[in-house]
């Protein structure tokens, strides 16, 4: 044999598994590829039901308000009745709606307090 041959018959092997190694390694691309497209379009429906969330909490806050306004106009409103006779639940009841009120405001204020925070930290 000469070597002519020999080199041949040695780069055949070689060249064949390195043939299977670029299949193998183009089908993990392929894959990866493939999962890095579902996880994008996971994460946008995640986002997307995030954004529906906070909608539907700011609609239920909205709401919670109000029905608070409403009951206070009303309670008021029966109070300036010379005929009502209100008892003290009445003012209670107010006293309670306005003390509410006020905490969730506060709850709110400091939720948005600490969102700006984390954000300035975030973006320095």
């Amino acid at each position: 044999m000469d070597i002519t041959t020999i080199v041949v018959a040695a780069s055949i092997p070689s060249a064949f598994t390195g043939f299977c190694f670029w299949l193998i390694e183009q089908n993990i691309q392929k894959r990866a590829e493939k999962e890095k497209a579902e996880r994008e379009e996971r994460q946008k429906a995640v986002d997307e039901r995030e954004q529906i969330r906070e909608k539907n909490e700011l609609c239920i806050i909205n709401s919670v308000n109000a029905a608070i306004a409403l009951g206070e106009a009303t309670a008021r409103a029966v109070q300036r009745i010379p005929d009502a006779h209100c008892n003290g639940d009445m003012h209670a009841a107010l006293d309670y709606a306005q003390k509410v009120k006020h905490e969730q405001k506060n709850f709110l204020n400091e939720q948005a307090l600490k969102h700006i925070i984390e954000e300035g930290e975030q973006a320095s």
